[in-house]
């Protein structure tokens, strides 16, 4: 296997390739110009909460299931084996828990923001503080997911890498700018059955070219890729099913209970319970996802054996690996390299699409209109179209940051743990705990981001220090991972086992979301009851779910209600009790009225327009609009 040789696209591997993007940028177009033609910052950033079950689960799936995963995924299973797949049995808590417990606070709440609720659980500080953190996280994220499919084209195809990186997030910018979250939802739904197409056509003309699934099972057993149950409880290795099973839970928890780009799509659900419905209908979807990566890889490894396509020099790094693969079985079949390549370029424009719209509508929601004078529907539309393009500029800035990163798949993963994971713990601290006060919350929040921070770069630090060289035989790949890899260990049998700050840097990082989290709660708890502890009665209903109540269901009424929150989360959208959430969101931000205020209002004809739903985000609630 001698030099490199450049794969190109057939004319109809282009034809197949633009049709996809201009489809996807089609339907965007469709819902600029139809219906409300994105009038309202309601429309605009929240789809009117108008979205059934199906597009929504769709759009779930698809926002963080993209190019990462159909890079990542395969290359791991082709150079790890399948212990990854354990990640799977994480899928089950990881959407139950946001589809009972998260959800319904929020949904209850009609906020449009999730940092909205830290207001009016905790104080505006805390809101402030968390909208940061996580423009801070998708930011670097997006940066991720730009270079990702741009790497890939250039490895395949010889287009310049800065030039595709410029061409996606340009495209992506101007696309979410015009369609707002219903052309972003639909193009989600249209990019997932892509996807499963071009993934399903490779692992079929594969298997076939390889002689058959029992071959390619076969090929893997032998070569050792099908892993065994690794009860291994060591949190310093890299995979094993405690640190996929356990730790993906709270990773998925971050992905799926509280980050923005998803609570926002249950808040543009019709009802509570087709959001429920839409989180429900993921789990089978992503199990999919996981077994088409899993499969992927086995057939690589089929193909190639120990001789991967890197050691012999036709790629640079892991990451290209599947996109050679990929050029190398359907070489032969016009058509179809193209559609794999273009469902990778429609899943990236997916999740940046999704992140550019949950970062114009934090920094609407929670930076601008809570500290500027009221504006009218028309000016704060635009001021949300102009964030997302400003956004999008951001973004191919960090796209250069995600090219000096290692592995795709585990950049993405640990910038999700060493952010999301606080985020995690402070909406957990607020949520299940009546005591945490505000300063705890912050301080919490502080010390979570400090420790994920310390690990974070202490891990890459030590790494760097004491990197190996990329290639040491025909079987080693560049280190994926912490110095406890799998790769690792059976080349440097004797090393001993890292100890006091060492053994910290060297944790899995499918741990860091867990061990994040944990931190800001347990500091959280600490700070609050030393600096007084608040109790239930004091705080905005509805902001609190029973979970410590439930739990403790064998201890007697009244220790239960001094040691934690009884109170039912009741459905308060409706009922006498829907007056109490509206007095929270008044006190909290002084723009909520009820509907006999509107109708007052209106009829005394004080030249405001108030919007078709009093109770929803409450900076929707009053818009003033030009006469």
């Amino acid at each position: 296997m001698g030099a490199i040789v450049q794969m190109h696209f057939s004319t109809v591997d282009y034809v197949i390739f633009v049709v996809l993007l201009v489809a996807s940028a089609g339907i965007g177009l469709y819902y600029a110009f139809s219906g409300g033609r994105q009038r309202t910052t309601q429309e605009f950033l929240l789809a009117d909460r108008s979205m059934r079950c199906l597009p929504v689960s769709l759009s779930l799936l698809a926002t963080f299931q993209s190019a990462v995963a159909i890079l990542g995924a395969p290359s791991e299973i082709y150079t790890h084996g399948t212990q990854y797949w354990f990640l799977g049995c994480s899928y089950f808590l990881g959407l139950l828990i946001p589809a009972h417990i998260f959800i319904p606070v929020f949904y209850r709440l009609r906020l449009s923001s999730a940092y909205q609720y830290l207001e009016l659980r905790f104080s505006k500080s805390v809101r402030i503080c968390g909208t940061l953190t996580f423009i801070f996280q998708m930011v670097i994220y997006m940066g991720v997911v730009l270079y990702a499919p741009a790497l890939a084209l250039n490895a395949v195809t010889g287009f310049d890498l800065w030039g595709a990186v410029l061409a996606i997030g340009l495209v992506c910018t101007l696309y979410t700018a015009l369609g707002g979250l219903k052309a972003v939802i639909w193009t989600d739904v249209f990019q997932t059955v892509v996807m499963f197409a071009g993934q399903l056509a490779v692992i079929i003309v594969g298997t076939h070219q390889a002689g058959g699934i029992t071959e390619v099972w076969r090929k893997a057993q032998n070569g050792s890729r099908i892993s065994g149950l690794d009860l291994n409880p060591d949190p310093l290795e890299r995979h094993t099913f405690w640190t996929l099973g356990v730790g993906g839970v709270f990773l998925m928890l971050a992905l799926y209970g509280v980050n923005q780009a998803q609570v926002q799509r249950y808040l543009c659900s019709r009802t509570e319970k087709e959001a429920i419905m839409s989180c429900y209908a993921v789990f089978p979807c992503q199990q999919i996802v996981l077994t088409l990566g899993c499969l992927m890889g086995l057939v690589m490894y089929a193909r190639y054996g120990e001789e991967s396509p890197l050691d012999q020099g036709y790629v640079k790094s892991n990451d290209q690996m599947v996109l050679y693969f990929v050029m190398d079985v359907l070489r032969d079949l016009p058509g179809l390299p193209g559609l794999f390549v273009a469902c990778l370029f429609s899943g990236a424009l997916s999740t940046i699409s999704s992140a550019f719209n949950s970062l114009a509508t934090v920094t609407m929601e929670d930076l601008i209109k809570p500290h500027v004078r009221p504006m009218t529907e028309a000016r704060a539309t635009l001021l949300s179209k102009m964030l997302a393009l400003a956004y999008g500029l951001v973004c191919l800035a960090m796209a250069y940051i995600a090219s000096l990163m290692g592995s795709v798949l585990q950049a993405a993963l640990s910038i999700f743990g060493m952010v999301g994971g606080p985020l995690l713990g402070l909406f957990c601290l607020g949520m299940f705990f009546p005591w945490a006060n505000s300063t705890g919350a912050l301080v919490g929040l502080a010390s979570g981001l400090v420790m994920a921070f310390w690990i974070g770069i202490g891990s890459f630090v030590s790494r760097m220090s004491a990197s190996v060289p990329p290639v040491i035989n025909t079987t080693v790949i560049p280190d994926l991972g912490n110095m406890t890899t799998a790769v690792m260990t059976t080349l440097i049998t004797s090393k001993p086992r890292p100890s006091g700050v060492q053994a910290l840097y060297s944790l899995s990082y499918m741990w860091y979301s867990a061990h994040n989290s944990a931190t800001v709660v347990v500091v959280g708890l600490l700070v609050s009851f030393l600096t007084g502890p608040w109790k239930e009665k004091d705080l905005n209903p509805g902001t609190i779910y029973p979970v410590l109540g439930n739990l403790l269901f064998f201890l007697p009424q009244r220790y239960r209600e001094k040691l934690c929150c009884v109170t039912p989360l009741e459905d308060n959208s409706k009922g006498p009790d829907h007056q109490h959430y509206q007095m929270a969101q008044k006190e909290s931000n002084g723009v909520a009225y009820t509907k006999e205020e509107d109708k007052l209002r209106e009829e005394e004809g004080e030249g405001e327009k108030i919007t078709a739903q009093p109770t929803c985000n409450l900076a929707h609630t009053v818009q003033e609009t030009a006469l």
